[in-house]
């Protein structure tokens, strides 16, 4: 048996390993929505002033070949197809932590804040719905339903001390459900004109990743081949590379890439998760999400745009989803199922705090901005949709950060 002094350095070590990655993901998410915010403003400036040198660098189109086949493809779609992968594998990677062991490892735990998700999801889509049924507009359901981690982490970090450090664990346990839904959105609403022949190839990309990883194989360029074969696949096959990309990610081992690793403590190193979430999560926070926004996010605001934006059933719609459906749909699905019995809310976080999280939560622009391109093929929609996110983020970010400062202040008053 180990002395009782190895004992407890092993333990802190497994400790600092739950710890370290949530630490290291709240400060790359933080500030990677600084950049990412600074990009999209530079898009939408870039857009606005320079119309026309925007359009002819984004839409400027060249062909990929592949063996016998080939597809002809603009910078812009090379920007959603080719670099948001990157961005779902680290999601992939981050909902493979959070059910081993964040808090989505416990069902008793995680039921409330996946319950909270799918009324925040539920909710929005149908108020979405209900503006523009029986319109062009209607197929962008799924465009309200997203949050944006990366903003609301950046809003809580503004507020510092002054929000329940339960509500960070709370916002990022209800977020990995939010993306968990908005992968099975993409893939099953989002993808038309399916080649079976593909999707099947790409599986077994999948399906080969996982056979070689339990055989202990650790060759690093296999995988990254198969990952990209996978991703391709599924491309061609007309469904988004974002699938395969999340399916490699949770295919990831919470285990040391070799099993005999061990820190200078004795306890066992880093997972290989939460490696190539300390590798990968800063290219996607600092480069590939900012690219993207630079990409997708220049909307010409001007003053015609506006005013169809403010007169534009899909552009209401999606205010209304972020800024109103969100919150009512977080706080009443967070409220019913405490109010059931199914959980509880964690200890130390109040009903108000839920009330200004369930607000940021109205947050949506990267995943949001990304469905709207799947959603809409006609351009003048997409654009409509995207003023809709930008305003229905930019109000929610207000209210949440209003209603969280005013908890704060009645916090110190009492």
């Amino acid at each position: 048996m180990a002395p009782p002094d190895q004992i407890v350095l092993r333990l802190r070590g497994v400790l600092r390993r739950l710890r370290d990655p949530v630490q290291e993901f709240l400060a790359t998410e933080s500030a990677g929505a600084v950049v990412l915010a600074l990009a999209a403003v530079a898009a939408i400036a870039w857009a606005t002033f320079a119309t026309h040198s925007y359009e002819v660098l984004w839409t400027h189109e060249f062909a990929v070949h592949l063996g016998g086949w080939s597809w002809h493809l603009n910078l812009q779609e090379l920007a959603e197809d080719g670099l948001m992968p990157i961005f779902f594998f680290v999601v992939g990677l981050e909902i493979k932590r959070e059910i081993a062991v964040g808090e989505l490892s416990s069902l008793r735990v995680a039921l409330v804040p996946v319950i909270a998700a799918l009324g925040g999801m539920l909710v929005p889509a149908a108020i979405y719905f209900g503006f523009t049924h029986g319109t062009l507009g209607a197929n962008g359901w799924g465009v309200p339903m997203a949050t944006d981690i990366a903003f609301v982490v950046g809003a809580l970090q503004l507020l510092g001390a002054r929000v329940s450090s339960q509500l960070m664990v709370f916002m990022l346990a209800i977020a990995v459900v939010d993306d968990i839904g908005a992968i099975i959105v993409i893939a099953i609403w989002y993808s038309h004109g399916v080649q079976v022949t593909w999707i099947v190839g790409s599986v077994m990309c999948l399906g080969l990743t996982w056979l070689l990883l339990a055989r202990g194989v650790r060759v690093v360029p296999i995988y990254i081949v198969l990952g990209i074969a996978s991703c391709l696949m599924m491309w061609a096959g007309a469904v988004s590379p974002t699938i395969a990309a999340v399916g490699l990610g949770l295919l990831m081992p919470m285990t040391p890439w070799r099993r005999s690793e061990v820190t200078a403590s004795g306890a066992p190193s880093a997972t290989t998760v939460e490696r190539l979430e300390h590798v990968v999560h800063p290219w996607s926070a600092f480069l590939v999400l900012p690219l993207f926004a630079l990409a997708c996010a220049g909307i010409p605001l001007t003053a015609g745009a506006l005013h169809h934006g403010a007169t534009s059933r899909i552009a209401l719609g999606v205010v209304l989803g972020l800024v109103v459906g969100k919150p009512v749909g977080v706080f009443g699905a967070t409220w019913a199922a405490v109010a059931l019995g199914l959980g509880a809310l964690p200890q130390g976080l109040r009903w108000a705090h839920v009330a200004g999280g369930a607000a940021l939560a109205g947050i949506g622009f990267t995943v949001a901005i990304f469905i709207s391109s799947l959603a809409f093929t006609e351009p003048a929609l997409k654009n409509t949709a995207e003023i809709g996110i930008l305003a229905g983020s930019l109000i929610s970010a207000l209210l949440g950060i209003v209603i969280l400062l005013a908890v704060a202040r009645g916090e110190v008053r009492t």
